[in-house]
């Protein structure tokens, strides 16, 4: 080698070295290692989160489209993360419910 090729870039005094990006392989590996429950759940969740602002903005059309998701996706969890989750979710789902209505009307 003639000493050009494969320079890397060394961190100067006082700085952090950077982290290695991931290879295209290993994020296909952490993507592969994902639990679908979990995964979903923390998408139900972040929706739960969303609705709630459209809400309070008043756009209540992009929270209606969110409450109809999560009354479809609720139901799909079941089985894959803890009773006292589920509960809480439809509890969230009742609560976003009513917070519509009494928004529309």
């Amino acid at each position: 080698m003639n000493g050009l090729a494969e320079h890397e870039e060394q961190p100067q005094e006082g700085e952090q070295p950077r982290e290695r990006e991931p290879t295209v392989e290993e994020l296909i590996e952490q993507i592969r290692n994902i639990e679908v429950g979990q995964f979903l759940l923390s998408t139900v969740s972040t929706l739960a989160s969303l609705t709630y602002a459209k809400l309070e903005a008043g756009a209540l059309e992009q929270a209606h489209t969110g409450i109809d998701a999560l009354a479809a996706l609720i139901p799909v969890l079941d089985g894959h993360v803890e009773a006292e989750t589920i509960r809480d979710l439809r509890a969230a789902l009742a609560n976003l419910q009513l917070a519509y209505a009494d928004a529309s009307s």
